[in-house]
C-alpha cells in the first residue's frame, strides 16, 4: 500500500474503547520500562541477566554514506531557548519559528536560512517529518514547531508535494491533529492503520499494516512477540523480526526527526528512542530486556542511520515524570529547542536536562547509569557522540 493511496473501506470489526485504551497503556511501555529503570529516588541499579542475541551484526555489512549518522556536525548541540514561547501551555507560532530559525543558523553557520535547510535536503528529495503523538494532544510534537519547519522548507524551495509528516501510528496521528485538512499538500503516514469503519483488517481479512511493512530489512532478536487478536494489530506481526516501515525503506529519501523532550523511567525518550520505535512493527517484545539495545540497534542499520540528516527536538512542553505518557503532574514549560545531526548527542545533553530536573524534583538522588546505556551502545555502534566532554553545546537565549 503506498502512503498516498487512500485507505479502503474495512469489513472486520473495531476495538472497543477500552480494548484500545487498555492495549494502547501496555504497548505505551510505562510498565515494561520498570524492569530496568530505576523507579524510586536513590534506587540502585540491579544486575542484568544475559541479553538475548540480536542480528546488529548485519547493520555493519552496509557501507555509510556520506550522510550517515552521526551526519554533517558530529558531536555539537544547539539549544535554543525561549521564554515566550509557550503561553498557558500553549506554543506559540511566531517564537516557535524565530526559534526553528535561529537554531538552523547557528548549527550550520549558513549566511541565510534558505542555505541552512539546502545543507540537508533539495527540491528532488522525498522528505519525511517523524514527528511523535503517541502521549496524546497533550504532549505531542507541536504542531507549531512541525509547521515552523515546513514553512522554512517551502521558502527554502522544497515543494510540499514532496514533504509528508510520519509515525508508526496513522490514526494517532489523526488524533493529534496530523491530518491533511490541517496541512493541505502535504503526505500524512502510518504503518499502523485503522479505516473509517475502525477497522485494521481489509476485506481480504489481512491487517493493513501488513502491505506497510518491508520483509527485506528488520531487526531480529531473540525474543519472541505473542500477541491476541486485539494487540496485533499494533504490532502488525509477532515471532522473533520486527520489520522496517515502508516509509522508511521505500517512500523516503531524507529523514527529519521531531521528537519531544520528555523521560522514560530515568531514562529519555528522544531522538533515537523516537526513531528505533516508530520505524519497525512487532515491539512490544522488545521493552522489556532489550530497550536499550533497540533503542540504539535500530538506528543503525541503513533505513535509519542513512536518511535521517537532521534531529530538531521540541522540548517547548516536555516531561521529567510519567513519560513516555503524559502525566499532567509532571509535564512543565521546558521552552527550548535542541538542534543537532548527531542524534546521540542530542539525546545526551537532553538526557541531563531531564535528569538534573528529576534530581531538583527529588524524583532521583543519584544518576543511574542504566538510563545512558542506550547512548554508550550508540557511540560504540559509531551513530554519534555520547560524552559530554566531547559534546559542543551552545545555547542561545532569544528573550
Amino acid at each position: 500500500m503506498s502512503i498516498f493511496q487512500k485507505l479502503p473501506e474495512g469489513n472486520g470489526k473495531p476495538l472497543s474503547r477500552r480494548s484500545f485504551f487498555r492495549t494502547s497503556a501496555w504497548i505505551g511501555l510505562g510498565a515494561a520500562l520498570a524492569s530496568w529503570l530505576p523507579r524510586v529516588a536513590g534506587a540502585q541499579d540491579t544486575p542484568k541477566p544475559p541479553k538475548p542475541k540480536t542480528n546488529i551484526a548485519d547493520a555493519s555489512k552496509y557501507p555509510r554514506t556520506a550522510e550517515s549518522m552521526p551526519g554533517k556536525f558530529p558531536g555539537k548541540v544547539v539549544e535554543v531557548y525561549h521564554p515566550g514561547c509557550v503561553v498557558e501551555r500553549k506554543p506559540q507560532e511566531a517564537p516557535a519559528f524565530e526559534m526553528v530559525r535561529a537554531g538552523m543558523l547557528a548549527l550550520t553557520g549558513a549566511a541565510t536560512i534558505g542555505d541552512a535547510w539546502r545543507m540537508f535536503v533539495d527540491p528532488k528529495d522525498r522528505i519525511g517529518l517523524k514527528v511523535n503523538p503517541v502521549a496524546g494532544k497533550e504532549l505531542s510534537t507541536s504542531h507549531e514547531i512541525t509547521r515552523a519547519v515546513i514553512n522554512q522548507l517551502k521558502d527554502a524551495g522544497i515543494p510540499a508535494s514532496r514533504i509528508m509528516i510520519w509515525d508508526r501510528r496513522l490514526f494517532e496521528l489523526e488524533e493529534t491533529g496530523f491530518t491533511s485538512e490541517r496541512y493541505p499538500g502535504i503526505g500524512i503516514a502510518g504503518t499502523e492503520i485503522r479505516d473509517a469503519s475502525g477497522s485494521f483488517t481489509g476485506k481480504d481479512g489481512k491487517l493493513y499494516g501488513e502491505a506497510m511493512i518491508d520483509r527485506d530489512w528488520y531487526y531480529w532478536a531473540d525474543v519472541e512477540g505473542e500477541y491476541d487478536s486485539e494487540t496485533l494489530p499494533y504490532m502488525v506481526n509477532g515471532g522473533k523480526y520486527s520489520y522496517f516501515t515502508k516509509i522508511c525503506t521505500k517512500d523516503l529519501d531524507k529523514i527529519i526527526n521531531i521528537p519531544i523532550l520528555k523521560n522514560a523511567g530515568s531514562s529519555v525518550t528522544l531522538c533515537m528512542k523516537n526513531l528505533a520505535y516508530g520505524a519497525v512493527s512487532n515491539t512490544g517484545r522488545l521493552h522489556k530486556d532489550l530497550w536499550s539495545e533497540t533503542t540504539a540497534e535500530v538506528c543503525a542499520f541503513p533505513p535509519i542511520r542513512d536518511k535521517v540528516v537532521l534531529n530538531i527536538a521540541d522540548g517547548m512542553i516536555g516531561c521529567y515524570q510519567g513519560g513516555p505518557g503524559a502525566n499532567p503532574e509532571f509535564i512543565t514549560d521546558f521552552r527550548l529547542m535542541l538542534f543537532g545531526t548527531d542524534p546521540v548527542a542530542v539525546d545526551r545533553v537532553g538526557y541531563d536536562i531531564i535528569y538534573k530536573r528529576r534530581m531538583a524534583e527529588g524524583i532521583q538522588k543519584e544518576e543511574s547509569a542504566r538510563g545512558r546505556e542506550f547512548l554508550n551502545l550508540a557511540q560504540g555502534l559509531g551513530l554519534g557522540t555520547a560524552d559530554l566532554d566531547r559534546i559542543t553545546h551552545q545555547k542561545i537565549n532569544l528573550g
